[in-house]
């Protein structure tokens, strides 16, 4: 078989669950992952023929793909800007959003010298992996809640950036252990922020396979994460930090008064490409500049 015949044969397999277009994507995705392909060498080598070990490994992954189970995570592994992480059911798949807040941090925080940045709720790494290749950091911290999640983080981190380091801590009940007050330039997070009544819009491979405690939050408090992070950024964000959610597209208005009423200021939701609001963005001033604006 070759590498053409066996992406055509698993693009016709797939669309017993998947629609054409995807069903294909999906088939290029396996066959260069299996055959350590980029997608131009697939294309131009694809008249080669795929060892017999290759094509059994693609049989084995076939029906774990029939039952909706993510590409990601049979695979083992998700693209995130430059870098290919290890994924597991521990973890979140990165998102192409998570990205662009990734890149909006860097924009915003590029030329700054000695950052001292933390991610909560940091899953498979991603976003302090390439915000520590990024930008010029000093420290950089990510934390979960979750020690399989954290696993999986180390060792992301240890072929992508060494330097992060790694904290075990429920941020709704702890404090990030070994983070001083007013010393860090940006706190970040892609918390839970789908609503449970939000699950019959979500699609099966989401469901079934990933993290529900790193999804979703209760109806009556879809903002708790927010409203925690935002209290945990008055401590340790220096004077002039910086805070970044991903949001829930649903609330970005809630979500920016919620930092406004905290004292935060240049608060402001940005689109992702696909013109939803998914980030929020605000400047902490210091506790004696927000205090004195309350007095005002």
């Amino acid at each position: 078989m070759t590498i053409r015949q066996l992406t055509d044969q698993l693009t016709q397999d797939l669309q017993a669950a998947y629609p054409a277009p995807e069903a294909a994507s999906m088939a290029f995705r396996l066959v260069e992952h299996l055959l350590e392909l980029d997608p131009l060498q697939r294309r131009l080598r694809a008249a080669e023929s795929v060892p017999e070990t290759a094509q059994q490994q693609a049989a084995a992954w076939l029906p774990r793909l029939l039952r909706h189970e993510p590409l990601q995570y049979v695979l083992g592994s998700a693209p995130f800007l430059d870098m290919d992480l290890l994924v597991t059911p521990a973890t979140l798949i990165p998102r192409p959003e998570t990205e662009e807040l990734v890149q909006l941090i860097t924009q915003e925080q590029r030329g700054r010298r000695n950052l001292r940045i933390l991610d909560v709720g940091t899953g498979s790494g991603c976003i302090p992996l390439a915000l520590a290749r990024a930008l010029p950091v000093s420290q950089v911290w990510g934390l979960d809640f979750s020690a399989e999640a954290l696993a999986v983080a180390r060792q992301n981190g240890q072929q992508y950036a060494p330097q992060v380091q790694w904290l075990q801590a429920d941020i709704l009940i702890d404090q990030p252990p070994g983070i001083a007050a007013a010393s860090l330039d940006v706190l970040v997070s892609n918390p839970p922020y789908v609503r449970e009544s939000e699950q019959e819009q979500m699609r099966a491979n989401v469901l079934d396979f990933e993290p529900h405690s790193a999804l979703f939050v209760p109806d009556t408090d879809p903002l708790v994460f927010y409203r925690r992070l935002a209290a945990l950024g008055t401590e340790l964000l220096a004077p002039g930090g910086a805070i970044y959610f991903e949001i829930n597209e649903a609330l970005p208005a809630e979500t920016l008064l919620l930092l406004t009423g905290r004292g935060y200021r240049q608060t402001r939701w940005l689109p992702d490409l696909s013109g939803r609001p998914r980030m929020v963005r605000a400047t902490w001033p210091g506790r004696s500049a927000a205090v004195q604006a309350d007095d005002v």
